[in-house]
């Protein structure tokens, strides 16, 4: 069976789980149906949700294990009614099993009684907590799966509602207008959550046609955040009107496959190495500081390394 119109998409929630059926034609095309279906609690528990995202998919390595240590820190340390917002700020990190796994690791090394006692306290309290906040976070995310799939709606080709992949210049364009046209306030933790929810269903699925789809509406995300936190810096910095940060801006909003051409064109007026001083300065000022462990900071953080990647590949040619 062919369907040539694009079914509206609805959210992957905690209460609710949807069969995507694909439905593939010549040219590489996918069309989507959706039918809902029942699930367990225990499958829609948040820790036995998947994630798409890099950060979320793996091991913590060196470095994120000394930020899940300062975050426990800090929230062993917190009064009880700060817990909520903590968590919602950092969800994905603290409803993981490795965070669980290093508060019981910390619990086991630690000598002293009173801190065994806290950090136990602290992960009982942390349970109680996620549930709560997973109550009470449906209706944004609600919210947040209308406005993740007026972007993905926007890749669809407006005749026949079908997703051709790779996606035109046009459909690309479009999908970063729907996105950056959304209100700011909107591109929260909860969008993320969303678009890690669909693609993570899309990947279980088969479908990973769509799951580039959803990944090239992280990067626009990315892109986007990093530009608006670079505009709110105004002219502070010295780089500010430079070639590299000319190019760094214009970057920003040009999809990652076509990075490599831009950069080449911009040489020999910018080198590989003013380029990835203004990256590392975004890195810097902007994607460290926002709330550890977030989805936020990982998405943004690993779009840049990814252009750090392209650079330092160009550059080994030069």
């Amino acid at each position: 069976m062919k369907f040539s119109v694009l079914c509206l998409i609805t959210l992957l929630v905690a209460s609710t789980s949807f069969g995507f059926c694909p439905v593939a034609t010549p040219g590489r095309r996918v069309s989507l149906v959706v039918a809902s279906s029942s699930s367990s609690s225990d499958d829609n528990s948040p820790f036995n949700r998947a994630s798409r995202i890099e950060g979320n998919s793996r091991q913590p390595n060196e470095e994120e294990v000394k930020i899940m240590d300062e975050m426990i820190n800090k929230l062993a340390n917190a009064k009880p009614y700060e817990l909520p917002n903590a968590v919602r700020r950092a969800f994905r990190v603290i409803s993981s099993p490795p965070f669980f796994m290093r508060i019981a690791s910390l619990t086991d090394a630690a000598s002293d009684a009173v801190e065994k006692e806290k950090l136990a306290a602290l992960a009982s309290n942390l349970v109680a907590t996620l549930e709560a906040v997973v109550e009470t976070t449906e209706e944004q995310l609600d919210e947040r799966a209308k406005e993740v799939e007026v972007v993905v709606k926007a890749a669809a080709e407006p005749d026949s509602g079908e997703f051709l992949v790779p996606l035109s210049q046009d459909r690309l364009v479009a999908m970063r207008q729907k996105l950056q046209g959304l209100e700011p306030n909107t591109l929260d933790e909860g969008f993320l959550s969303t678009v890690d929810a669909w693609m993570n269903k899309s990947h279980l699925d088969g479908m990973d046609l769509m799951v580039q789809i959803l990944q090239s509406v992280l990067q626009m995300y990315a892109g986007t955040q990093i530009l608006r936190a670079k505009e709110g810096e105004g002219d502070a910095s010295s780089s500010s009107s430079s070639p590299a940060a000319e190019l760094f801006h214009k970057l920003l909003q040009t999809e990652s496959d076509n990075w490599d051409a831009e950069i080449q064109k911009a040489a020999p007026g910018v080198t590989p190495s003013s380029l990835k001083s203004e990256v590392q300065r975004a890195m810097e000022t902007i994607v460290l500081g926002l709330e550890s462990g977030s989805m936020a900071q990982q998405v943004q953080a690993e779009y840049l390394r990814e252009l750090v990647t392209r650079v330092e590949k160009i550059e080994k040619l030069v």
